[in-house]
């Protein structure tokens, strides 16, 4: 990576948190760490950074109240980090708008390979009129800030997963998508969620897209295949 990136690490575990910091700064990052959301508040205040290391499980505000009131901001990149292995965990940090999400114990090499494939992605704050606009059954997505306008104008709020979702359906229209597709599409190859939190996700996003009336379907289920997107999707 041509850039060097600053990655802030909120840990409450020490021995973790000085082992990833260690880590990361002998792999060319710029690494700050801290043991809670009140202390990470000030860091992000005051520092440009382009990814946290979440862990869910902190003391006051966990993990995923903090996501939270980091999406509702912009905010950076986010991985979490968790002993949570529940599929309904991830699809919970994934909601809320995290980027990808790491069970502990963790391998080293992985975590650098997410780390690099999420930093990759586009950034989430770009300007508003500088971002790619993609229109579809009259609604406005702009996928780089993360905003859906319904077709009455309305402001439909999607969370992290959805946007990425949403993205993979519009550049694939009309092309049965299998789950591992979806997966490998919009979080990476090699992430690894269950096949039941991917129809959990789909269906979230289904129920936006179909606004006030139950019968529009953007979103088909192929029977054993996977998804297709209907509606045509035009660029500005």
């Amino acid at each position: 990576m041509n850039k060097t990136h600053n990655i802030l690490i909120v840990e409450d575990d020490l021995e973790i948190r000085d082992l990833l910091a260690s880590f990361l700064q002998a792999k060319g990052f710029v690494a700050m760490a801290c043991g809670s959301s009140e202390e990470a508040g000030p860091i992000l205040a005051r520092e440009e950074i382009d990814l946290v290391l979440l862990d869910v499980m902190l003391p006051g505000a966990d993990g995923f109240e903090f996501c939270r009131s980091l999406r509702l901001s912009g905010g950076p990149r986010i991985i979490m980090l968790t002993a949570l292995s529940e599929p309904v965990d991830k699809v919970v940090g994934l909601e809320l708008g995290a980027d990808d999400y790491v069970g502990k114990p963790f391998d080293l090499r992985e975590l650098l390979a997410r780390i690099r494939a999420v930093l990759r992605r586009p950034p989430v704050g770009e300007r508003f009129d500088a971002e790619l606009v993609l229109r579809f059954s009259g609604y406005a997505f702009h996928p780089q800030r993360r905003f859906l306008r319904s077709p009455t104008g309305l402001r439909v709020p999607l969370t992290g997963a959805e946007t990425d979702l949403l993205l993979v359906f519009c550049r694939n229209t009309r092309r049965i998508l299998s789950r591992e597709e979806l997966i490998n599409l919009s979080r990476g190859e090699g992430f690894a969620i269950a096949p039941r939190s991917v129809d959990l996700l789909v269906s979230r996003l289904r129920r936006k897209l179909s606004g006030d009336d139950p019968f529009t379907d953007v979103i088909h289920t192929v029977r054993a295949d996977g998804y297709a997107f209907q509606p045509e999707v035009s660029i500005e």
